[in-house]
């Protein structure tokens, strides 16, 4: 499963984020990893969850991001959730860009095992009806 957060900045994506990991990990029994592109939440993070830098792979485009994530499913079959924060601070994903992801993701099989969480700067307003239903929205309230 994919899913994109969305919302404004500020809306608490990140933290919607970092809650949901911190909880799945109490409930789950796979591995998480979380992908940010600093290290700001390494102490917001339960030290069980996977920190990994994005920065430090160089990801240049959507494609590169692709076979990023392609690479973590394929390095850990015990790995059940992803949840990637602030990866637009890094790349410039546009609308398309998303669609490629999701139509990409989706014949991965082992996608079918697994949720990926994907926080990007946009509002369910401007997602494509298809991709509505793969989206999440965070607001402040």
């Amino acid at each position: 499963m994919l899913k994109f957060i969305l919302g404004d900045k500020g809306a608490g994506k990140t933290k919607w984020l970092i809650d949901s990991a911190n909880s799945e990990l109490e409930h789950g029994n796979g591995n998480i990893a979380f992908v940010e592109v600093d290290d700001d939440h390494i102490f917001s993070l339960d030290y069980n969850i996977r920190l990994i830098n994005a920065t430090d792979y160089r990801l240049s485009n959507v494609e590169s991001f692709y076979g990023f994530i392609c690479g973590l499913m394929a390095m850990d079959y015990d790995l059940e959730k992803i949840y990637i924060d602030g990866i637009y601070k890094v790349l410039n994903l546009n609308i398309e860009d998303l669609e490629f992801l999701y139509n990409k993701l989706s014949r991965v099989k082992e996608l079918e095992n697994r949720e990926i969480y994907i926080n990007v700067d946009y509002l369910m307003e401007d997602m494509p009806d298809f991709l509505k239903e793969y989206a999440e929205e965070v607001t402040l309230d």
